[in-house]
């Protein structure tokens, strides 16, 4: 049987594809390295388990959720079979740092590839996925696979030399506002607020405040200075932050991100 959507490699940003995929797309094929893994996916969004070499045989778009310091074993492993399809792979890579060159390389042949960094939030529709493909990827290859990624957010083409900044901001971003919404909520909480509400309100207030930058275009900083009123509790606070250096941290983590992922790649 051939499969629209194949995935080897069902971790956390494997499997968020996966689940986004899944809304629309109902013939798709998975495997990990724990079998038990892929199959507890398969089953929870109505796919097929199986095993690399099937899922390389039968995907038409080959999504690799394979870490990079793996993806050279693996692809290596179903080079053979790659090379034997009449229907070239259309080989879609996550892997941070690595380059659609090397991809090709690794691969043994130059397939179309589609270099995508996406983040976990796709798995509940809201993600972004940042993406650049190589030159023999057709517009039918590039329509068929943003239908594939339709209901996992925000689809925004990149340059590939850009590719490494922009998962430092949206790749690992998640987990940035995560750090923050806990901060914030266990200051609720040292403060009296039962723990649920304070989690609840943080959340809701990450997410409305994120609704305001992209639903009225302006910046955040006019944004922030729309709630800090004169003499207030909420300049305050943002002097606090200030002090504190959260502005910096929070420049200084993309940075590091960012050359951690240009450092991947040269492994």
């Amino acid at each position: 049987m051939q499969y629209t959507f194949g995935l080897i490699g069902c971790g956390n940003m494997g499997g968020a594809i996966a689940r986004a995929v899944s809304q629309k797309q109902k013939d798709g094929i998975l495997s990990n390295r724990s079998p038990e893994r892929a199959q507890q996916l398969a089953q929870e969004i109505g796919f097929t388990a199986s095993d690399n070499e099937t899922v390389a045989q039968s995907s038409r778009y080959l999504f690799l959720g394979v870490k990079p310091h793996l993806m050279g074993e693996v692809l290596s492993t179903i080079q053979p079979i790659l090379a034997r399809r009449s229907q070239a792979p259309i080989l879609v890579s996550m892997a941070a740092g690595l380059t659609i060159a090397q991809i090709q390389q690794m691969a043994g042949q130059p397939y179309p590839v589609i270099r995508i960094m996406p983040n976990t939030p796709v798995a509940v529709g809201q993600g972004v996925v940042l993406y650049e493909f190589s030159k023999n990827v057709t517009e039918e290859i590039e329509a068929g696979f943003l239908q594939l990624m339709h209901n996992s957010g925000q689809l925004f083409r990149i340059e590939e030399s850009l590719m490494d900044v922009g998962a430092a901001v949206s790749g690992c971003g998640p987990a940035y506002a995560y750090l923050m919404l806990d901060a914030m909520a266990d200051g609720g909480v040292a403060c009296g607020l039962p723990r649920m509400d304070a989690v609840r309100y943080a959340a809701q207030t990450l997410l409305g405040a994120a609704k305001m930058v992209l639903d009225t275009g302006k910046h955040p900083d006019q944004l922030k200075n729309e709630v800090c009123s004169p003499g207030g509790s909420t300049i305050q606070g943002v002097r606090t932050l200030e002090q504190r250096g959260t502005r910096a941290a929070f420049m200084d983590a993309v940075i590091a991100a960012c050359e951690k992922n240009a450092a991947l790649g040269k492994k």
